[in-house]
């Protein structure tokens, strides 16, 4: 039934019981549609007659001033801390209680109200040592020409001083990829078998966007909560203790923070839940925020996003990370690291066929080996033996 405007069914009423033939069925009636006790529509009628009024009286409530609204921006959208200084000013006199500011504040923002912080969140975190120095890696592009690479996670790499990052067409391809998606604040998916090189090609992307200190990535548990996902985003945006515990103003607090460009990257070792995965869509959907979100997983990485049609649909880009070819390993291992500078081709394809198949995480470990077989027997250069010692440390026979 649908539910009618108190002054039409006051005015209908006050007809009736002018006539003389207002009956308690027809307040009950009245009652029902409305949704109100029948000692209510009693009061309205009463109400009506002695003040000639038949609408609901309008209720100015309290309303956000524009200076208000400017302090507000000043703490950073953080409710508690406006009513406080709001306390300060006045002496603690006619101010809102903390759920009216909530429920008022949050209605402006619904409505379109912009709220312009007074400082840029901060996102990068405390300054890092070069990377690339922590690590001894350099970077190759094309013929060889360096760069900046952030590779704080990549610890295979790490035990082979002076390897190099080259630009395979999967590295190629994810830095379009993740240029493309940090500039429109995309949903991006790059997923394969375990040590196609995925982690390493995206860090390597992230470097080299024009902003690198605002791509975070967030460390959760397996199958993290809605909750849980929220705190470490606060964490992760320097929100600290001012991110309210109520998930409403927490949600708005994160949306505030997410008004600049932000690009967020998640791994495989966080398995997410449905709510989850919803949780990720709000905040991308929510006009306010420049997010871009990069899933990065094995193989079944993307069947599991496919399972949640809300957010899979959103996903701009999914690439595909595959073993490299044959020739692709000839043309990116002789760049990969010196001792292979001067290695015989068809060794490189004999190591590939019986030890690396193409993988890039087994060409840094097979590497590795054969560096510390050169440095011990004093061998000039790589050969069959040398290889078939390191393809033993590697593990049995594939």
């Amino acid at each position: 039934m649908p539910v009618l405007p108190r002054g039409l069914v006051v005015r209908r009423l006050l007809e009736r019981q002018q006539a003389g033939e207002l009956a308690t069925r027809h307040v009950r009636a009245v009652a029902e549609t409305v949704g109100v006790s029948e000692r209510t529509v009693w009061r309205w009628l009463e109400q009506a007659k002695t003040s000639g009024q038949v609408e609901a009286p309008v209720r100015q409530g309290y309303a956000v001033s524009d200076e208000v609204w400017a302090l507000l921006g000043e703490v950073g959208g953080n409710v508690a801390e406006l009513r406080r200084r709001l306390a300060a000013a006045g002496g603690g006199a006619s101010v809102p209680s903390a759920s009216t500011l909530h429920r008022v504040i949050r209605r402006d923002r619904r409505a379109g109200r912009a709220l312009t912080v007074g400082r840029e969140s901060v996102v990068a975190g405390p300054s890092r040592p070069d990377p690339r120095s922590e690590l001894g890696l350099n970077v190759v592009a094309e013929k060889g020409v360096g760069g900046q690479v952030f590779l704080r996670e990549q610890k295979h790499l790490a035990q082979v001083p002076d390897a190099q990052v080259v630009h395979t067409p999967a590295v190629r391809s994810v830095l379009r990829t993740v240029a493309h998606a940090a500039a429109v604040g995309a949903v991006v998916c790059l997923y394969g078998d375990a040590g196609q090189g995925k982690t390493v090609a995206l860090q390597y992307a992230l470097s080299q966007l024009p902003h690198p200190a605002r791509v975070r990535r967030v460390h959760v548990g397996v199958h993290p909560t809605v909750p849980e996902l929220r705190r470490v985003l606060g964490d992760a945006l320097e929100l600290g203790r001012r991110l309210p515990r109520g998930a409403g103003e927490g949600d708005l607090m994160l949306v505030n923070a997410l008004r600049q460009r932000v690009c967020w990257c998640w791994t495989r070792r966080s398995v997410f839940r449905g709510d989850s995965f919803e949780y990720f869509r709000y905040l991308w959907d929510e006009p306010a925020t420049q997010l871009a979100i990069i899933f990065v997983g094995g193989e079944g990485c993307h069947t599991v996003l496919r399972r949640e049609p809300m957010l899979s649909s959103r996903v701009f880009i999914w690439q595909h990370f595959t073993r490299l070819t044959p020739g692709e390993v000839l043309e990116a291992i002789l760049l990969f690291h010196p001792v292979w500078a001067g290695a015989d081709p068809d060794d490189i394809a004999f190591a590939d066929r019986h030890a690396a198949h193409g993988n890039f995480r087994a060409w840094a470990q097979l590497t590795a080996h054969i560096r510390l077989a050169l440095a011990r027997t004093g061998r000039p250069g790589v050969d069959r033996d040398l290889l078939r010692w390191a393809f033993s440390r590697l593990g049995p026979a594939a």
